[in-house]
């Protein structure tokens, strides 16, 4: 078994982790019904579901320790490596798939939290890793840039009376199986987008975590139906 990652749309960039961790976790849609896809083997997804988030906590190890039976060494990479260009998908948002041979995971995702962790005399570090499923990106042709192109230019509308107002901002109520993604990617110009939607709803995307019995959104992972969001 391996588990790869590949930037969708840049051929030869892909990365393989060294060494698997012990269990692979995610959740199904909506309920975030959980499952364990090494644990407990071959685990069925219900069609039509939408994988919500992959995570896994695992390590990667030292120079001294890249001998070790767990680790796949054609795939060996030192752990500063390893971390700098998961770091590097993250921070930028890199849309990815997602590959883990001999079971049904294979979806693009964005890195959504990274938590390397260097521990011992080795040089190995522990890390926790999650993933949030992508959706697809609208592709638009040159005629619909240029329509976007100008209603961004006219960011100011004339009423009847003659007097300037501003374009109302355009909301956006959650249903069940969103993501903040999702969102971003079919009404905010792209995925990528949706760091800037979660700032401009911070305040009601907290409140509504805290109503719902968690201590944060863990930065717009938790979101709910029904939520109302400005878009941005």
């Amino acid at each position: 078994m391996n588990i790869k990652l590949i930037e969708v749309g840049k051929k030869g960039s892909s990365f393989t982790f060294p060494a698997l961790p012990e269990s692979i976790r995610g959740s199904l849609g909506a309920k975030y019904q959980s499952f364990d896809i090494i644990s407990k083997g071959t685990v069925k997804v219900p069609k039509g579901t939408d994988v919500t988030t992959i995570r896994w906590d695992g390590e990667f190890f030292g120079k001294s320790k890249k001998k070790e039976p767990i680790v796949q060494k054609k795939n060996y990479q030192t752990p500063e490596k390893c971390i700098k260009q998961l770091r590097k998908w993250q921070k930028d948002g890199t849309v990815l798939n997602l590959i883990v041979s001999k079971t049904w995971i294979n979806i693009d995702v964005t890195i959504s939290s990274f938590t390397p962790e260097v521990y011992g005399a080795f040089g190995n570090v522990k890390y926790s890793i999650e993933f949030a499923q992508a959706k697809d990106l609208k592709i638009y042709t040159v005629k619909e840039l240029k329509k976007s192109n100008s209603k961004k230019k006219k960011k100011k509308t004339k009423s009847r009376n003659g007097s300037s107002s501003k374009t109302k901002k355009k909301s956006y109520t959650v249903v069940s199986g969103d993501t903040l993604w999702g969102i971003a990617a079919k009404h905010c110009g792209g995925g990528k987008n949706w760091t800037k939607l979660y700032n401009a709803n911070k305040k009601t995307i907290e409140a509504c975590a805290k109503k719902h019995g968690k201590a944060s959104s863990d930065h717009g992972h938790w979101i709910w139906p029904g939520e109302v969001l400005q878009l941005v």
